[in-house]
């Protein structure tokens, strides 16, 4: 595996497999283990926590065998405490579920942990980060939708550079070692700012993939 699960801090990126070419995964999964990208991210939707269908454990499995780098698995759907030990048998190395779906938050990402599994926690655009407060320190990451989930391509939302550094600054109380990923409208124009304003890890799927040089908008990601 060419990239830890973790990056001092430093800028990461994981580029959204959900704007790949299906009919082509394996040659994009390819070139992404040949960038400097960090993670895979892996969108699974239900059709039901979000109006879309994505793909589901057997995909992942799949994507799985031919990735060289961390795959980064995040559950749009409902109940997902129901599918933790499915996502790790196929091959998840972080596993994110929404805020949104747990009743049972604090049991959903201590199973996470005992499945061997880096444990995030998403919130949607009209989560307030205070709900956090309470889970923060167990989280190894939190991921803000910077859009509402179920589709890629949508605008990016201007207020979550404010959820950044209001969760920057309870991670710093809290939990210093929590990654704050961002996944939505995320690309070269506003990459910078999002590092700014306390973000590690950035989630880019249009942004890549209908780039004319998909390793090159990674790389321009990063710096």
């Amino acid at each position: 595996m060419q990239s830890s699960l973790s990056n001092g801090g430093c800028k990461m990126v994981a580029p959204s497999l959900l704007s790949a070419n299906f009919g082509n995964l394996a040659s994009d999964i390819a070139m992404l283990n040949e960038s400097c990208a960090d993670w895979l991210h892996v969108d699974v939707m239900d059709g039901v926590f979000v109006p879309n269908i994505s793909f589901g454990q057997p995909i992942v499995r799949c994507i799985k065998q031919h990735a060289r780098k961390p795959l980064d698995v995040h559950l749009m759907i409902v109940d997902p405490a129901r599918y933790v030990a499915d996502f790790a048998e196929a091959g998840a190395d972080v596993l994110t579920v929404h805020y949104e779906a747990c009743t049972h938050l604090d049991r959903v990402v201590h199973s996470i942990k005992d499945h061997g599994m880096k444990a995030g926690v998403a919130l949607n655009p009209h989560t307030p980060v205070a709900l956090l407060e309470d889970i923060v320190q167990e989280c190894d990451m939190v991921l803000l939708m910077s859009v509402n989930p179920g589709f890629g391509g949508q605008k990016f939302i201007e207020n979550t550079y404010s959820k950044i550094e209001a969760l920057r600054n309870m991670c710093a109380r809290k939990n210093e070692q929590c990654l704050i990923e961002v996944d939505g409208g995320v690309n070269t124009a506003n990459a910078q700012r999002l590092y700014d304003a306390g973000a590690n890890v950035l989630v880019a799927g249009n942004a890549v993939f209908k780039s004319d040089n998909p390793m090159l908008t990674i790389e321009h990601l990063k710096q």
